[in-house]
């Protein structure tokens, strides 16, 4: 018996809601991590603004406060910052949980991998930007202050807001391989789209590490080269990540003609 165009409606209907269900579950499993990791992090975030004055470029910082509210919102800053380290790995875990339903066995093991490499390379990428990239642009910025006649007083949300502007898009540019070896697995993207978009890619790249760093062609260079190899190390792995894809659908097909 024939359904009605009503009842193939609501048939199709149930299971975009039980998709709705299964995300808005894992939205809520992520916001509470969050809210767990920001009481963690109200602990934790006097010794991370105690490490971060102790290992500045310059001997000896003064920072300043200019408004009664400078402290507390920088003490809410520190806290973020460490509950998304917390909250990063489990956001990732309950995204693969949510399209686990979609992949077969071999893909479900190779995309949980890519959690704990999600966590590596953020903290990779926090690592390049801290002692790597801060360093020359604070230093080149007190140069020329220096060099105007100016004395160097600077506030405690200014400095760190200068920090933060650094360290936070290079750590996430740095997830950038995950990100593209996964969206390949899912068969989002593929490594020919990604050629066709390696200019535009080299663009964004350069003008990030013109953007972030002192006017000068070295700290240019030293950053965008590894911002462009980084890209580069994307393509291959999902090069490698897309052959592997076809070879699994070869199998599957090869599989249903025996049967």
């Amino acid at each position: 018996m024939n359904q009605s165009p009503e009842a193939k409606r609501d048939d199709e209907w149930m299971p975009v809601m039980d998709h709705l269900g299964e995300l808005r579950k894992r939205l809520i499993y992520c916001l509470i991590v969050f809210v767990v990791g920001l009481v963690g992090g109200l602990f934790g975030a006097k010794p991370s603004f105690d490490y971060f004055v102790e290992a500045a470029p310059v001997d000896n910082l003064d920072l300043h406060v200019f408004s009664p509210w400078d402290a507390i919102g920088l003490y809410m800053k520190f806290a973020i910052l460490i509950s998304l380290i917390a909250a990063i790995p489990f956001t990732l875990f309950q995204l693969w949980l949510f399209v686990k339903p979609a992949l077969g066995m071999k893909e479900r093991r190779a995309t949980l991998r890519y959690i704990p490499g999600a966590l590596i390379m953020f903290l990779a990428g926090l690592s390049f930007a801290y002692y790597v990239v801060f360093p020359m642009a604070y230093l080149f910025t007190a140069k020329v202050t220096k060099s105007m006649g100016l004395s160097e007083t600077y506030g405690v949300t200014q400095y760190f807001s200068f920090l933060f502007n650094i360290l936070l898009p290079i750590s996430l540019l740095f997830e950038l391989p995950i990100v593209i070896l996964f969206l390949t697995r899912i068969g989002i993207l593929n490594p020919f789209l990604l050629v066709k978009m390696r200019r535009v890619a080299w663009f964004v790249m350069v003008v990030v590490g013109v953007t972030i760093t002192p006017p000068d062609v070295i700290s240019d260079l030293l950053v965008a080269i590894p911002l462009i190899l980084l890209f580069e190390f994307s393509v291959l792995l999902s090069r490698g990540a897309y052959r592997k894809r076809l070879a699994a659908r070869e199998e599957r097909e090869a599989q249903l003609s025996e049967s």
